[in-house]
């Protein structure tokens, strides 16, 4: 069976989707070889990366089970958490920005979106097409998803984009950053403390070991504009995977200095 693939203009590479051999209905989107997003279209609510499992256990405190919320994707992937707020809040308004128009028209069309979702697409600059939305959106969650690895976009990795995501969320929203990083992980500290220049509260999520610095992986930034709630810190733990730890507060002296 051939392997669906399109090429990315923008980038100059491959994407390709594939069956996940080990899960029915389920499948992996590589971009220039790299895995970067598995889907399960028959069970969307079920993520499977640890890192996107983490970013879904913090956007299940910002409100009640099943209540709509309004989500900004900053960076599409597979949109992996758009189909998961689809299918544990339906009928929630979702907006996402991608730099590759293909990479959004090559999954949207492998990977249909479940049936109902309000999903409205941006392709360009994450930035530039979160400022050009109606200034009376606010977003109970954004998403960036879009460092890998000790590098990231100098526009998008200070204090002055973060409080401008700051400023677009609703009362109570979480601002979620995926950073993948190195051993030493100079990219976690330098966005640890851009984000807690720019919000009132901001936590790691992560797995445990990860904490030494002495392994590569992904730490999940959280931020808010309110102080970090009693509870959430042990809720997320509890939520896993496991082992997982959360530094909020005075706490996150170990990632900053």
């Amino acid at each position: 069976m051939a392997i669906p693939s399109r090429f990315l203009r923008t980038s100059g590479v491959h994407a390709t989707i594939e069956p996940d051999p080990w899960h029915d209905h389920a499948f992996v989107l590589s971009i220039d070889g790299a895995e970067q997003s598995h889907v399960n279209l028959v069970a969307p609510h079920e993520v499977f990366y640890e890192y996107l499992r983490r970013i879904a256990n913090a956007i299940d405190l910002v409100k009640p089970d099943g209540e709509h919320i309004t989500a900004l994707h900053l960076g599409a992937g597979a949109l992996t958490l758009a189909r998961y707020i689809q299918a544990t809040r339906p009928g929630s308004v979702q907006h996402a920005v991608e730099l590759e128009r293909g990479l959004l028209d090559f999954v949207m069309e492998a990977l249909p979106l479940p049936a109902g979702t309000v999903l409205n697409t941006h392709v360009g600059d994450a930035r530039e097409e979160m400022a050009a939305l109606p200034l009376e959106l606010r977003f109970d969650v954004i998403i960036l998803d879009i460092f890998s690895g000790p590098e990231a976009p100098a526009h998008l990795a200070c204090a002055e984009f973060y409080r401008e995501a700051a400023a677009r969320l609703a009362p109570g929203g979480v601002l979620a950053v995926n950073v993948g990083d190195e051993p030493g992980f100079t990219l976690v500290t330098s966005q640890t403390k851009a984000m807690q220049e720019a919000m009132r509260s901001v936590a790691a999520y992560g797995t445990s070991m990860l904490f030494s610095r002495r392994y590569p992986g992904n730490i999940i930034l959280l931020g808010r504009n309110q102080p970090w709630p009693d509870g959430w810190a042990q809720a997320l733990v509890s939520a896993g995977p496991h082992p997982a730890t959360v530094l909020a507060g005075t706490d996150l002296d170990e990632l900053t200095t």
